[in-house]
């Protein structure tokens, strides 16, 4: 059996067309009749020929490699958003090569250099924060990178977020109007922007009514540090709601108040989170949450990267999208409030 690779001039042979036609056909965008691609496809099949799509890129310049970099994926918002940015792509005839990285900006900054030796057409960064230096290389490079869910003081930057601080706006809002009066919350890491605009939008909504916030832990994200920060919050004097920066510790805080606490959520405490994950629906769970609106978000950075690589003097975009209050029975409701 040969171990020789089926040329694109075999194909064409096969096929009884020219070889630029082969090579429409295996090219996304590419016009090409429907008679053609049959013949073509056909005679690939029966060959057993596949398309080189890395000298493909070395001839066009363009790889249809997109690189997507996350941090984590113990987060249910992830693999739901990864899967719909790569479908996305997909659908426009691009491929996808994920790189997962720590959250620290050394380690991130290392995994971005490695994609850009995929000669990759463009990157997502999805949970991450870049630092301005890595942000200038990409451009120099010009390899234009979007942001998602995540936000940077980089003027050359697109980032595609939901509006973090108006939903911390609605959580404290609804809290207030639902009689608490000690309101936690529960911090995620630090570094994100994520998590820095949820905390100023529902600090500044407490300012607002007068009240002051009652107690403060930081679960940066991840559930057993989540489970820690509620003992300690309710170590004394415990709050009578929490404010969780998102969904994924808001489960493990409702495990721990219940489970290890004995106390009865949300009758001796509420819980607010923020994502609007699969499992907060779950019955287990019944998860009042702000809905990050995931489609929006991601057609928005897909409109962005490819407008992006079509021209590279596109301008930065910054985008913010708004996202409902989800009201379950995780929270005591206010009073004639419509679910």
């Amino acid at each position: 059996m040969s171990n020789a690779r089926i040329t694109s001039a075999e194909v064409a042979r096969r096929a009884g067309v020219s070889q630029s036609a082969v090579s429409r056909v295996f090219t996304p965008g590419a016009s090409a009749s429907q008679t053609t691609i049959d013949r073509v496809k056909k005679a690939a099949t029966e060959l057993g020929y596949r398309p080189n799509s890395l000298a493909r890129a070395m001839v066009s310049g363009k790889s249809r490699i997109i690189g997507l970099v996350v941090a984590y994926l113990e987060n249910q918002f992830y693999p739901e958003a990864l899967e719909r940015l790569s479908n996305s792509l997909q659908e426009e005839g691009y491929h996808v090569l994920m790189f997962m990285a720590a959250q620290t900006a050394g380690d991130i900054d290392a995994v971005v250099e490695e994609i850009l030796d995929y000669q990759v057409d463009g990157i997502i960064a999805a949970s991450v924060a870049l630092s301005s230096e890595l942000s200038e290389r990409c451009r120099a490079a010009g390899v234009p990178m979007v942001l998602f869910n995540r936000s940077q003081d980089v003027p050359t930057m697109s980032a595609v977020t939901s509006d973090n601080f108006a939903g911390g706006r609605k959580v404290a809002e609804f809290l207030i109007a639902g009689g608490h009066k000690k309101i936690g919350f529960c911090a995620g890491w630090e570094g994100a922007s994520t998590q820095r605009d949820r905390e100023a939008g529902f600090l500044a909504s407490l300012k607002d009514a007068g009240i002051e916030l009652h107690c403060r832990e930081v679960g940066n994200f991840k559930m057993e540090e989540a489970r820690a920060a509620t003992l300690r919050m309710f170590a004394s004097d415990p709050p009578d709601a929490i404010f969780v920066a998102n969904d994924h510790m808001a489960i493990a805080v409702m495990d721990t108040l219940r489970s290890e606490l004995g106390l009865d959520v949300p009758k001796d405490v509420s819980v607010v989170g923020y994502d609007d994950v699969p499992a907060a629906a779950w019955p287990a769970f019944n998860l009042t949450t702000v809905r990050q609106p995931v489609n929006r978000m991601v057609a928005e950075t897909v409109d962005i990267l490819l407008q992006q690589i079509a021209n590279t003097s596109t301008q930065p975009r910054k985008i913010k999208i708004d996202g409902p209050l989800i009201v379950r029975g995780s929270a005591r409701a206010p009073e004639g409030w419509r679910r």
